[in-house]
């Protein structure tokens, strides 16, 4: 899904025994091991206002296929996730749920899938499902990782607390400590200043008996420019990258460099206008995000993602029981009170995905041997590299 060179599929439920995940059109010879994925599951699993799941799971991706001595085999890459908590549910007479939960999938999974149980939805809908995401996400940035490109995150908006950039940042060095940052605390505010507000935010929903949303953003270092195209819709590294967002459960908006803010803004104010410094092409700004044209253009790409407040609430919310066709309250499942923080990772986790499968389709070849030349010899933004013409020319369509 949102790939053409590299594919993933995840199976599993929420409550069931494993998650598994596939990963195919990985090239040979890339390091990884199961340490290397432990690390990004972990950071996954912290965060505040996070709920009681986990404190019970210690996710480990068991790597069962695709990496031989620590290395790509370039066959298909296979994980397995135990989940923990299948043990307390494996032999439970499970309660019908017939009560939809607004804003959840479980009553437009049912209408779908002709459901008479809405727990079913539940348990494929679910954000658990994520954990396995990150794991094929890992795999990625190791391939990325060989070429140089650094991915992080973090945390600009939790409720009305908001630390975000006036501009999309292009100063790498400033964004590296950002991703330091926001792994030194546990809302992973890129801002010190935030990160007493933004906990106390969160601390209000808990004693609310409610939820809380926010924003997160992410970015990748080192891209270079050339990735996807404008040729066909399906393409365009930003549409690729705003749809794998968007696939992000809970995600609600998805903003490239300035994104939004540009509409405020005339067009003389709203680009990354172009200089040469000695045979280089460079930009002062990075409102483009790193993508022009459907193209990366060789800056940070920059994104944001909106995360809105979980769906499943201490606090009861007005619904139907579809058994009864009566009024009914929403009866609480086990959740978080913020997300925000651990969809930090999980975004992440989706930039390398789309970004390894452009740089495949870029560089093409099967192993990283293959790769590395063909990387090196890849155009980049200098004058000798962009050699014009200068001469009249015509179309020369037959009419």
């Amino acid at each position: 899904m949102f790939t053409s060179r590299l594919r993933f599929l995840t199976a599993g439920e929420s409550h069931g025994p494993s998650l598994t995940g596939v990963l195919e059109g990985m090239p040979a010879g890339v390091p990884l091991d199961e340490a290397r994925i432990r690390q990004q599951l972990q950071r996954r699993q912290h965060g505040y206002g996070s709920g009681g799941r986990m404190a019970i799971e210690t996710d480990h991706a068991h790597i069962t296929g695709g990496v031989m001595a620590g290395h790509t085999t370039g066959g298909p890459i296979s994980l397995i996730l135990d989940n923990r908590d299948f043990e307390s549910w494996k032999d439970r007479d499970i309660k019908p749920m017939t009560v939809p939960r607004p804003g959840h999938a479980d009553l437009t999974g049912a209408v779908k899938y002709g459901y008479r149980e809405l727990r079913l939805s539940l348990e494929r809908a679910s954000a658990r499902e994520t954990a396995m995401r990150v794991a094929v996400g890992a795999a990625c940035r190791a391939l990325l990782a060989e070429f140089g490109v650094e991915l992080g995150g973090y945390v600009t908006r939790i409720g009305t607390i908001d630390c975000a950039d006036e501009e999309p940042q292009l100063d790498e060095h400033r964004l590296r400590a950002r991703f330091v940052a926001a792994e030194g605390n546990d809302v992973r505010a890129a801002q010190a200043s935030s990160y007493a507000a933004m906990r106390e935010e969160i601390e209000a929903a808990i004693e609310a008996r409610d939820t809380l949303g926010g924003v997160v953003e992410v970015a990748a270092i080192g891209v270079p420019p050339g990735l996807g195209s404008y040729v066909q819709a399906d393409r365009r590294l930003d549409a690729r990258l705003a749809g794998a967002m968007l696939s992000v459960p809970a995600a609600k908006g998805v903003e490239i460099g300035a994104g939004f803010a540009t509409t405020l803004r005339r067009g003389t104010s709203a680009q990354d206008e172009l200089r040469l410094d000695g045979d280089h092409i460079v930009r002062s700004t990075n409102r483009a995000g790193g993508i022009e044209g459907g193209i990366s253009n060789g800056a940070p790409i920059v994104l944001r993602v909106a995360i809105k407040p979980i769906a499943t609430t201490l606090t009861s919310q007005q619904s139907v029981d579809l058994a009864t066709g009566e009024a009914a309250q929403t009866r609480y499942e086990r959740s978080d009170f913020c997300q925000v923080p651990r969809a930090v990772p999980i975004a992440e986790a989706m930039l390398a995905i789309v970004l390894a499968d452009a740089l495949c389709e870029k560089l093409g070849g099967d192993s990283l041997a293959e790769m590395r030349p063909r990387f090196d010899a890849l155009r980049q933004l200098r004058l000798e590299d962009l050699q014009m013409d200068a001469v009249p020319w015509r179309f020369g369509f037959e009419a």
